[in-house]
């Protein structure tokens, strides 16, 4: 997924030299990152939408069984019946609604050849991120604490981990942030060395542990 960078006297747009200080990410980066964050945006609305006529279903029917309750661990019920997936006082899904369009946007724009500015962007990523951190939140009430996954709810949140990724990526190969050169350039050595993905499959990796090890002992 990685592909080096030019070097600094590459990096400026030839076109229109001087107009934007920031490097010009090779454009095989450009169709493969903003390509993934596209496809898991849609993957993620798609839950959304779904979690979202749920969350109407259960409004209307708290003994509703959905398709997606299939056991005592992979429950959606269980889980929409809980306060924490109305936390705001509506239904959480409809958060993703809101938000998927807009990285949708940002993507197709993007693979055209868009370049937001860097606050823009920065905004994005920091807003995303706390989406990201929202999402692990509620996976973590619904493993220890309602004792039951949504299959729905669990591909929100792992579509929303690889648009982070895609997005975070990026930024650091544009420099669509506000941090010293020093700083940009290791997070650069960083992404370029490979570590920013391995950090990455390190972290799914560990969730799916500490998920197999909470309800593997359910079907055993």
């Amino acid at each position: 997924m990685q592909e080096t960078m030019t070097s600094s006297s590459e990096i400026l747009d030839p076109a229109n030299p001087g107009s934007d200080p920031r490097p010009v990410p090779p454009r095989r980066q450009r169709y493969i990152l903003f390509g993934e964050m596209l496809a898991f945006a849609i993957v993620s609305l798609i839950a959304s939408w779904v979690l979202s006529y749920d969350a109407i279903v259960l409004a209307a029917n708290p003994d509703a069984i959905l398709a997606c309750s299939i056991n005592e661990v992979f429950d959606c019920a269980k889980v929409g019946a809980t306060w924490q997936a109305n936390v705001f006082g509506f239904p959480n899904a409809f958060l993703g609604m809101i938000a998927e369009p807009v990285v949708m946007t940002i993507a197709v724009a993007s693979l055209s050849g868009v370049r937001f500015p860097r606050w823009f962007m920065f905004t994005a990523n920091v807003v995303y991120f706390l989406g990201v951190i929202f999402a692990y939140w509620l996976l973590f009430q619904s493993t220890f604490e309602i004792g039951a996954l949504c299959p729905w709810c669990l591909t929100v949140t792992i579509a929303t981990t690889f648009v982070f990724w895609s997005m975070t990526a990026w930024n650091i190969q544009e420099r669509n942030h506000y941090f010293s050169e020093k700083t940009a350039e290791k997070l650069e050595r960083f992404q370029r060395g490979g570590w920013l993905t391995i950090t990455f499959m390190a972290w799914i990796a560990i969730i799916v542990a500490i998920e197999l090890v909470k309800f593997v002992p359910a079907f055993i």
